[in-house]
């Protein structure tokens, strides 16, 4: 009786670990919750929501945002940044990401490289790459770095 006590509890803690390994690989494996994520994200831009918009960043001091050769570090002076630029609807214009690449950076993390174009006035447009971590049972950007495309005569 004991051995088959034993051979069961080995079973059901191997089901456990397997289960929980299967669930780390979906979780890197498909891009569509974190593609998902982004268009809310766009939604909450084009909306003139910046809180919204903010909501996928990961909201710590370790935060950092990268872009026209500086980097911000932390969520908030993120916040500030983006609200400094973008002080109201006509200057956030209307946003749209294009090129979605998605690549699993180990269990818990990714990187998706992408295009942004900002319909305004003046319409602006580059490239961005975002490394989400899967924090607290939800995905986060932990790091974006946004490059503005240069005019070339190439």
């Amino acid at each position: 009786m004991q051995h088959s006590f034993v051979i069961w509890r080995a079973v059901a803690v191997t089901l456990l670990l397997v289960g929980n390994n299967a669930r780390c690989q979906e979780l890197t494996t498909d891009p569509k919750p974190i593609f998902t994520l982004l268009q809310q994200q766009v939604d909450c831009w084009n909306q003139g929501d910046i809180p919204g918009f903010m909501n996928l960043y990961w909201k710590s001091d370790l935060l950092t945002f990268s872009s026209g050769g500086d980097t911000v570090r932390g969520w908030q002076a993120t916040f500030e940044r983006y609200t400094r630029r973008y002080p109201d609807p006509i200057a956030m214009g209307k946003l749209t990401f294009t090129d979605l690449e998605y690549r699993p950076l180990g269990e818990r993390a990714a990187l998706v490289l992408g295009h942004w174009r900002l319909a305004r006035g003046d319409t602006l447009e580059g490239n961005f790459s975002l490394v989400f971590q899967h924090i607290d049972g939800n995905w986060k950007i932990v790091h974006d770095h946004t490059s503005l495309k240069q005019d070339s005569n190439d």
